[in-house]
């Protein structure tokens, strides 16, 4: 399996003449956004599965959880089954509207969670320096070590299956990546001349922190975590494939390509509906972090 390879925005001076937290900053990249199209499809696709998961009662046409034998594997175009029907006779349709719901929790969920706790420690290392950043780093390089997949295996074999030990292993895994992150742009900035000045002025640890480091250390660690949402998504469908995150018969993305794997060489076009959905709500995230990076891109 590859590895999952990140790259660390750089927090740059330029950042300072323009705080991230000012209005017309985030007005600039909002025009930016709105002048990318392609990170503006990938938002409206992103809009419409958001939408699709929430109406996800009033869109379905079937119970997604009711089957009949007779209807098993009916192919795409069937009559009544726009999507054809899956190894139990559930209705294909239903069952992806449904799993929305649940592949969108799993993927999006652990990384705000992550953003927040992981930019606390990095940020807190990175400003501290010195034996506490060595101590704080040290231990998320325990957990970085491992490989995001292996990591995210281990810790819900242990915890066991469910959502909500699936959230828990994947906020883990991601909360040591942020911390990095954090830790590496707070130490360029605390390095910065209006730092070392508000630090002569008497300003105490925190108000720094707050007023001259937060609004320039965010903006590239939020860009970041982004990135992460799509990996998420993929590594919350791999769990449900294995039987450690969501537990039948609840529909999700992942364990409906568990389920109909068997099927592949009877109906390989049902069978691959579950991956075109993961693919295609991973590659909008992946566009629109594409996007959003470029748009906060200060020097540009």
């Amino acid at each position: 399996m590859a590895a999952i390879t990140t790259e660390i925005p750089q927090a740059t001076p330029q950042a300072a003449i323009a705080p991230a937290k000012s209005p017309g900053f985030w007005s600039g990249v909002v025009k930016k956004l709105c002048r990318d199209p392609v990170a503006l499809c990938a938002l409206g696709v992103l809009v419409i599965l958001v939408l699709i998961a929430v109406f996800a009662p009033y869109l379905a046409p079937y119970d997604p959880t009711k089957g009949s034998v007779i209807r098993r594997l009916k192919p795409i175009g069937t009559p009544g089954y726009i999507l054809g029907t899956d190894e139990l006779g559930r209705d294909m349709l239903s069952r992806l509207i449904y799993g929305a719901r649940l592949s969108l929790i799993m993927g999006v969920v652990p990384v705000p969670i992550a953003f927040i706790i992981g930019s606390a420690i990095g940020i807190l290392a990175g400003y501290a320096g010195g034996t506490v950043n060595t101590l704080i780093m040290r231990t998320v390089d325990v957990f970085y070590a491992f490989p995001s997949v292996l990591l995210a295996v281990a810790l819900s074999g242990a915890l066991g299956s469910g959502l909500t030990n699936a959230l828990v292993s994947l906020t883990v895994v991601f909360i040591p990546q942020i911390a990095r992150v954090a830790e590496s742009v707070t130490t360029q900035v605390r390095k910065l001349d209006y730092v070392d000045a508000a630090r002569a002025s008497g300003a105490n640890g925190v108000t720094i922190i707050r007023v001259h480091i937060l609004g320039n250390v965010l903006g590239p660690i939020f860009v970041f975590a982004t990135s992460l949402i799509s990996v998420s998504m993929i590594l919350a469908s791999g769990l449900s494939f294995l039987g450690l995150g969501v537990r039948p018969p609840d529909a999700e993305w992942g364990l409906m390509l568990n389920t109909l794997r068997t099927a592949i060489y009877n109906n390989p076009a049902v069978a691959a509906l579950p991956g075109v959905m993961i693919f295609i709500t991973s590659i909008c995230f992946n566009l629109f972090s594409d996007g959003l990076r470029a748009a906060m891109d200060v020097k540009s």
